[in-house]
């Protein structure tokens, strides 16, 4: 988390969108985050990986047939972090609202 409440592990607007994805699920099928962020496998990785590191995602491989499909999903800590980063950027929207002042 930063100084302004921004989370910079999330902020990045691919994280951004995993993070949001994943919150509405148990988990995501890699390739269905993929298609919906239209990157490639290499893109989505590199973001996945990030947000592993930080703790905030996790990836899991299942044998199906002849091929392994890999399962994405959100920690708790990536949830109570995307809450923070959202609510943080709800408040800044909201600075920009005139109504709200």
């Amino acid at each position: 988390m930063t100084v302004s409440g921004l989370d910079e592990v999330i902020h990045p607007a691919h994280r951004l969108q995993i993070c949001a994805m994943l919150a509405a699920v148990d988990s995501l099928e890699f390739s269905v985050v993929r298609d919906a962020l239209q990157v490639s496998d290499s893109v989505l990785s590199k973001q996945v990986k990030v947000l592993q590191t930080a703790g905030y995602a996790t990836v899991r491989k299942v044998p199906m047939n002849s091929r392994t499909h890999t399962w994405l999903a959100l920690t708790e800590a990536g949830r109570e972090a995307l809450a923070g980063h959202l609510a943080e950027l709800r408040r800044i929207a909201a600075l920009a609202d005139p109504a709200a002042h």
